[in-house]
């Protein structure tokens, strides 16, 4: 799938918004890619993740992500934990999530990576990283070795290192502003949370 294709699938299902929206980080962005209202029409999401495995498992033949395959998909909850749960059913392997406990994602639920599994994380969106970086931290406390990382969408266009190759369906040069350094037409417009760290 190219750029085009994968936004038309947003577009379809009402996902790519426009306006003032504060993103996980803090950030402020005029655009905002809502994946759970994509992943909410499971043929749609279907599609989208099995164009991203596809991707994974060409870079596992090239050799751009070592290690020689992946057993386990682990996603950072609570946006990526759809993502993952189908990534890894395409990939055909186990699917787990982390959570946030005491501010630090963790495994919960009997969750258990096997010492020295080859693990893929899995995101929906990657902005700043910050989230996928807190996920691998813990992924690699739990024990496993994190060979690359997956996102439906790259906002950083590329720019984002979490220390193992990332791989997305696409690349989007979103703007993201400092709260307290906004653009005029950005100030004008109500800020929006849509997504879910932080909430009670």
């Amino acid at each position: 799938m190219d750029t085009e294709e994968v936004l038309d699938v947003f577009r379809a299902c009402g996902a790519l918004l426009e306006g003032h929206f504060i993103l996980s980080s803090g950030l402020r962005s005029p655009r905002y890619l809502q994946c759970a209202r994509v992943m909410m029409h499971p043929v749609q999401g279907e599609r989208l993740c099995r164009a991203l495995a596809e991707r994974i498992n060409a870079r596992l033949a090239d050799g751009t992500i070592a290690g020689g395959g992946i057993d386990c998909v682990v996603s950072p909850a609570m946006g990526g934990v759809i993502v993952g749960y189908e990534v890894a059913r395409q990939l055909g392997v186990p699917a787990m999530f982390t959570e946030r406990v005491d501010g630090s994602f963790t495994l919960r639920r009997g969750f258990a990576i096997e010492p020295g599994w080859r693990v893929l994380m899995a995101e929906d969106v990657v902005t700043t990283g910050k989230s996928s970086r807190e996920c691998i931290a813990a992924i690699e406390a739990a024990g496993g070795r994190v060979v690359a990382a997956s996102a439906l969408i790259d906002r950083s266009a590329g720019k984002v290192d979490l220390g193992v190759p990332l791989v997305s369906l696409t690349g989007l040069d979103v703007p993201s502003y400092d709260p307290n350094d906004l653009p005029p037409e950005l100030a004008a417009l109500p800020a929006v949370k849509p997504g879910s760290r932080g909430l009670a």
